[in-house]
């Protein structure tokens, strides 16, 4: 039975839990394994699952009264420790390929409640209004209350065109509400840049892909040979969930110098301990860069904006991140299904752990909105508008009655895709950039004149 590193959660090698080898080695191989104290409990199972196949009311399934008490055990540990039937492990393959049918979310168990973690951009779900945080509370009619993260997957992908249903409850929600929501091919495009006002180059990485690190090596090199003068970068993580590991390894060497550590994994047992450091010739350290996150950056994110805070290479703005920190593996059993395990933690260069704590910004920016108020050209707000005003000796104030000329509504900025001078976070970001050199300017001043 072989073992391997699921690249999309984590590193580290495993012998399968003896108790569930015994479930498909043998009773024999097991009691050598595990000693005569779990060979007893075993021998319970196998009585109660006897009866229950000998004696109960309807004919029963065996095979799935065993994945089901397996399940149940997983349950007693982590969220997302978990077992996944034939047809689960083969999807689970799909998600790092770029493509695959369904809304455009991620999600994960947070206080044993169905959680988004985060929307993709220019998603089903996204156009929706799906937010992070926000608990999915029935599929299609069906309670997610002991539904595996998996279970909820399979459930909501499927043919494009198709809909499905979710119950959704958020912090500002006095109940719960259906958003329908119609399933497309979702199709992934990690690493998204552009310059903004020819001075801050921009990138946001919406998740961890195979070929995130090559995309983001070429937007960097696209966006400064046609600005060699850009003053620094913004680089945008929120909402980003993860992905593969090795990725968010490569994305923090774009940044860091050769050899520095970028993140390590801590565990029970020697070989799930390892450290991740900067390969090749270094990365780019001649700019200042701002990091932007919120509660939707995760796991794979985490890693980034840990390292590049750790090593005071990146100025890190927004909220508190996600803080998912385990590292699973996955291990392919016998008959096609699969166990994903947790294994390990992951920690920043600095010794921190970001499991349940996340990241703590530097620049603590809530997430929030700009409002910019839209009127017709030639119709701001004048003189006469401002409560008080003195009345003019020419024209007439408007006889009581009578209307002044009505204007167009006020539109409201679009929350799920604010522009560049609505999103009062990346507005933060570029202040910060632009005002970089005046600050390096007057800090170099300051020691000339000390010394």
């Amino acid at each position: 039975m072989g073992v391997f590193k699921d690249k999309n959660l984590g590193p580290g090698t495993f012998v399968l839990l003896a108790l569930l080898a015994s479930l498909f080695l043998g009773v024999g191989r097991f009691e050598a394994a595990a000693g005569r104290e779990a060979y007893d409990r075993l021998k319970v199972f196998s009585e109660v699952l006897s009866l229950v196949e000998s004696n109960y009311v309807d004919e029963v399934d065996s095979g799935k009264l065993v994945q089901g008490a397996i399940r149940g055990m997983l349950k007693e540990l982590d969220p997302h420790t978990a077992y996944m039937t034939e047809d689960m492990f083969n999807e689970m393959q799909v998600d790092t390929k770029g493509e695959f049918g369904g809304l455009g979310i991620t999600i994960g168990l947070k206080n044993d409640v169905l959680t988004v973690i985060a929307p993709i951009e220019d998603t089903p779900a996204w156009r929706a209004g799906i937010k992070p945080g926000d608990q999915i509370l029935k599929v299609d009619g069906e309670s997610t209350r002991d539904m595996s993260v998996e279970n909820a997957v399979k459930k909501m992908r499927g043919v494009p065109g198709t809909s499905v249903t979710i119950a959704v409850m958020r912090e500002d929600f006095t109940e719960a509400r259906d958003f329908t929501i119609v399933r497309d091919i979702i199709k992934l495009k990690s690493v998204k840049s552009r310059v903004i006002d020819d001075t801050v180059g921009y990138v946001r990485i919406t998740q961890f892909q195979e070929r995130t690190d090559a995309d983001l090596e070429q937007a960097l090199t696209a966006m400064w040979a046609e600005r060699p003068a850009l003053k620094g970068l913004v680089l945008d993580l929120r909402n980003n969930p993860g992905g593969l590991l090795d990725q968010a390894v490569l994305v923090s060497g774009s940044f860091l110098e050769k050899g520095k550590l970028v993140v390590y994994t801590k565990g029970r047992k020697a070989t799930n301990n390892a450290e991740y450091k900067v390969r090749g010739g270094g990365g780019r350290t001649g700019f200042p860069i701002v990091v932007l996150v919120n509660h939707g950056s995760a796991s794979a994110s985490e890693i980034v904006a840990g390292a590049l805070q750790d090593w005071g290479r990146a100025v890190i703005l927004g909220v508190e991140t996600f803080g998912k920190g385990s590292v699973q593996t996955v291990i392919p059993l016998e008959d096609g299904s699969g166990l994903r395990l947790t294994t390990a933690k992951y920690y920043t260069p600095k010794g921190r752990s970001i499991q349940n704590t996340g990241i703590k910004p530097d620049i603590i920016v809530p997430t929030a909105t700009i409002q910019v108020k839209k009127t017709p050209p030639g119709h701001g707000e004048k003189e006469k508008d401002l409560e008080g005003h003195l009345p003019s000796e020419t024209q007439p104030e408007a006889a009581p009655g009578e209307q002044e000329p009505v204007q167009e509504p006020e539109q409201e900025a679009d929350v799920e895709a604010p522009s560049d001078e609505e999103d009062f976070q990346l507005q933060r970001a570029l202040d910060l950039l632009k005002t970089w050199d005046i600050f390096q300017k007057t800090r170099g001043a300051a020691t000339a004149q000390a010394n």
